[in-house]
């Protein structure tokens, strides 16, 4: 399976990412710049975290217009899997590949802690290997983490079993539902606040991300490949 990291000018979980891909998990993955307009012989496209284009307009809104993301949008529409992590995610809701938007954390302040979630729903291509209800830890770090969409869109999330992951105890910046990652109708797009590539090794921050990618390949392995 071959993973394409996008970098936007501003990336700064590029590296994780790409590590955890490669040495931890075991697959290929290259960089593909924000300026590139093919994405051709990869399996599944990461948005990684950071501050695209320095968040000064607003996060995720200036990289919606890269090159990149027409393409983006071309293979997520096809089913290829596309993950988004905190920036990432922001971009997807940005660019109309996820509902919502994001705001201010609740406090106005930047969250960087670990952080407990539950697994509302293992039967998506980023979940299947963990258990329904269990909970985990991953790290957040983020300023604009505060997800948000009104009741209609959050019913519709509901009903299609569209939420994967929810904070566990105490929402740590206000998302609407205790949202931590939603995909899209479909299934093969995903957006995460936490930072599974951040906990993928025992030494940093344990192997609670891990499943993420792992769920992938066993997707792509399966039903993925004729996407």
């Amino acid at each position: 399976m071959k993973f394409a990291v996008i970098q936007f000018p501003g990336s700064n979980c590029d590296m994780d990412m790409l590590t955890a891909i490669r040495d931890v998990l075991g697959q290929e993955a290259d960089y593909v710049p924000a300026s590139a307009t093919s994405l051709a012989g990869y399996d599944a496209i990461m948005l990684p975290g950071g501050f695209s284009f320095g968040d000064y307009l607003r996060t995720g809104a200036i990289a919606r217009f890269t090159p990149i993301m027409d393409e983006v949008k071309r293979l997520a529409q096809s089913g290829k899997l596309v993950l988004g992590t905190c920036n990432g995610f922001q971009i997807l809701c940005e660019s109309g590949l996820l509902p919502g938007s994001f705001l201010p954390n609740r406090d106005l302040a930047f969250i960087c802690k670990k952080q407990g979630l539950v697994v509302e729903n293992n039967q998506s291509p980023f979940s299947s290997l963990y258990q329904e209800g269990e909970e985990i830890t991953l790290p957040i770090a983020h300023g604009e983490g505060n997800y948000y969409c009104d009741e209609a869109t959050l019913a519709d999330l509901k009903a299609n079993g569209q939420i994967i992951f929810t904070y566990a105890g105490k929402n740590p910046n206000g998302s609407t539902g205790n949202i931590a990652g939603i995909t899209n109708k479909a299934g093969n797009v995903i957006g995460l606040m936490p930072h599974p590539e951040r906990a993928v090794e025992e030494i940093i921050a344990g192997q609670d991300g891990l499943k993420v990618f792992q769920s992938m390949v066993k997707y792509f392995e399966t039903a993925g490949k004729r996407a």
